[in-house]
């Protein structure tokens, strides 16, 4: 057996190779397949309803982060709709707000956090819709999310709608109720 680095030409290390991989490439990636295979072996809906538990998971440690970080016992409106711009855009997503009163926050996208890896794969939006909806729920008693559209579906934005009384909304298949623990 013969040893390939006897005859591969040296022109350029491995560690000098153009790879475009870095952690956050690799994350991305994993996550990418892993909400492909999910929604593979499982069908779209309970591809997004194993998401959502890990949104729930994540909008309740940013949830608490945010509260600690501002020394207060509970967000505003206000400091809800700037939490959740704030923690998109450390994440690499653009969201800014397109519309808010006290029935609800509008929030619109520009980039998808996921990169390209969300092209196709709606189930990794149940992230933002649990995330948004628990901080706003937790804070604010009750949040009802409706994506009407996303980059994931092919859109060339996101729309957030959040709603922030019952009955804004009719519950449908795309809107979600989010209530405070």
């Amino acid at each position: 057996m013969t040893d390939s680095s006897d005859t591969d030409p040296v022109s350029v290390s491995v560690q000098e190779a153009d790879v475009p991989l870095e952690r956050d490439v690799f994350m991305r990636t994993l996550l990418g397949h892993l909400a492909d295979t999910l929604q593979d072996v499982v069908g779209l809906e309970d591809a997004s309803g194993f998401v959502s538990v890990v949104g729930q998971k994540v909008g309740d440690e940013l949830n608490q982060s945010y509260r600690r970080a501002l020394a207060v016992d509970q967000l505003s409106r206000r400091r809800v709709s700037e939490v959740l711009i704030d923690l998109k855009r450390r994440i690499q997503g653009d969201f800014y707000v397109i519309e808010e009163d006290d029935d609800k926050i509008v929030l619109g996208n520009r980039a998808c956090p996921f990169g390209d890896r969300v092209l196709g794969n709606p189930p990794l939006c149940m992230m933002t819709s649990n995330v948004f909806g628990v901080i706003a729920a937790e804070n604010l008693g009750y949040a009802q999310v409706d994506l009407e559209e996303t980059i994931a579906e092919g859109h060339a934005g996101c729309r957030v709608v959040i709603y922030l009384r019952p009955g804004l909304k009719r519950t449908d298949d795309t809107a979600r109720e989010y209530y405070k623990s």
